[in-house]
């Protein structure tokens, strides 16, 4: 395979500073209801990066649950390795891949954990399978499969009617230090407009290629 070989020629669109939206929050709704609307496979789907207590960073993906005025919401087992090195070293980079539409956001920020009232209420509206899941995953342990099935089968036994919100399940709000805005351009021109906070108002400036 000639992965060098492998390339793709952006110019769907451009991207002038004054396309932008006044907050890099209302910027991004707009952006995500564009990658709705193009019927995105999980267009809320984002990369998750933190470092751990050694300095090696790691990155996964999971969904976006939640947006505001704070930042950007999801929700996960706080015992796994993100919860693990977002609770030693709460900086973290999000990015969200929406390749059709040759654009790309990606988030500087700082984790915080939700209120246990934010919790629960998400928890209770997630399908039952999922809630059952997140009692039978130790996340980020090593496991058989074997393993898992039977826990997912006692939690299912356990819990026959509704499902409790386990004690290490928990969510975060990423809140954003800095945005940053791609759109991919001919000749790999492509335009980068970051929004970058500044006490309490925001800064915008264009970065280089």
């Amino acid at each position: 395979m000639d992965l060098a070989a492998l390339r793709q020629e952006y110019g769907r669109a451009g991207l002038d500073e004054a396309d932008l939206a006044p907050d890099p929050i209302t910027m991004f709704e707009g952006w995500m209801r564009d990658a709705v609307d193009a019927q995105l496979y999980d267009p809320n789907a984002m990369v998750v990066s933190t470092v751990g207590a050694d300095g090696a960073p790691s990155s996964r993906m999971v969904l976006l649950k939640g947006l505001g005025p704070d930042g950007f919401v999801f929700y996960t087992n706080t015992h796994s390795r993100k919860g693990e090195e977002l609770a030693a070293n709460p900086r973290c980079a999000l990015l969200f891949p929406w390749h059709p539409l040759e654009r790309q956001v990606r988030v500087d920020g700082v984790a915080e954990r939700l209120p246990q009232e934010a919790v629960d209420a998400y928890f209770a509206v997630r399908p039952r399978g999922s809630q059952l899941g997140a009692w039978a995953s130790p996340q980020s342990r090593v496991v058989t499969r074997d393993d898992l099935a039977e826990a997912y089968a006692a939690a299912e036994e356990r819990y026959p009617d509704a499902v409790p919100v386990p004690d290490e399940w928990g969510g975060y709000v990423v809140r954003p230090e800095a945005v940053e805005f791609w759109q991919g351009r001919p000749g790999r021109m492509h335009d980068r407009l970051r929004y970058r906070r500044t006490g309490e108002t925001w800064a915008v400036e264009r970065l280089a290629p």
